[in-house]
């Protein structure tokens, strides 16, 4: 049963300086817009003190919760780990960088009014960059949206954004037949979004590039391009069907 408006999930690996400040204007900004929510930290096997910075902050903020485990598994798991967990009627993950800030989410609320799925875009017009990729990233983003087009959810010009919004009992479902941990899970869960018939809509955000990536230029991107066929194979051998 659903017991609040709206859940926000927050992977984190090693973001215990980023999480240090970003955590307090994140929940001061879901205070202001809803009387009921909560955020859920995964710590993804994190090595410095990004469990310890989420703890302190919940003894002050009950409806903060931590997931944490001891091993890194990817961007994906942890995802899915806090989405399972998750009790709000809509369902919304965020990057611990708020390179896209959290006054954000009222557009994609406004968009699920009339879809299933809100997904934050920076490659639509209705989008707003403050600041731009390095080039080479940019090419990267561009080059694998190419394939994600090819291969599995055509139509869709930015998968990758990390601020995406779902009805609560469609993320819950959808997220339980997922299988990539890595990067490539937006396109998963998408993917098996438009098996199911449900509606997916792109919304343009407001975004800053966070120069700390965790996205390997050369090493993620090859592993990201495998998992597009893993995802196809996937859905053949019976995973993705509803």
């Amino acid at each position: 049963m659903n017991r609040t408006f709206i859940t926000v999930v927050i992977p984190a690996f090693n973001e215990e300086k980023r999480l240090a400040v970003t955590l307090g204007p994140m929940w001061r900004s879901l205070r202001r817009r809803f009387a009921d929510f909560e955020m859920i930290v995964v710590d993804d096997g994190s090595t410095d003190g990004t469990a310890e910075v989420v703890r302190t902050f919940s003894i002050e903020h009950p409806n903060v919760r931590l997931i944490s485990y001891p091993i890194n598994r990817g961007k994906g798991y942890a995802v899915r780990q806090g989405v399972l967990a998750s009790f709000g009627q809509f369902v919304l993950f965020s990057d611990a960088d708020q390179s896209t800030p959290m006054r954000e989410v009222r557009k994609l609320l406004k968009a699920l009014e009339d879809c299933d799925i809100a997904i934050g875009s920076r490659a639509i017009r209705e989008s707003l960059i403050a600041q731009y990729q390095p080039f080479y990233r940019v090419l990267m983003g561009k080059t694998f949206n190419k394939f994600v087009q090819l291969i599995t959810v055509p139509g869709i010009k930015d998968t990758q954004c990390g601020f995406k919004c779902f009805r609560g009992d469609a993320a819950r479902e959808l997220f339980s037949r997922c299988r990539i941990d890595g990067f490539s899970f937006d396109v998963e869960v998408l993917y098996l979004a438009r098996r199911k018939g449900l509606r997916v809509e792109e919304v343009g955000v407001y975004w800053r590039n966070s120069p700390e990536s965790k996205v390997h230029p050369v090493r993620h991107s090859l592993e990201m391009l495998r998992d597009l066929f893993c995802i196809r194979c996937n859905a053949l051998l019976g995973g993705g069907q509803s």
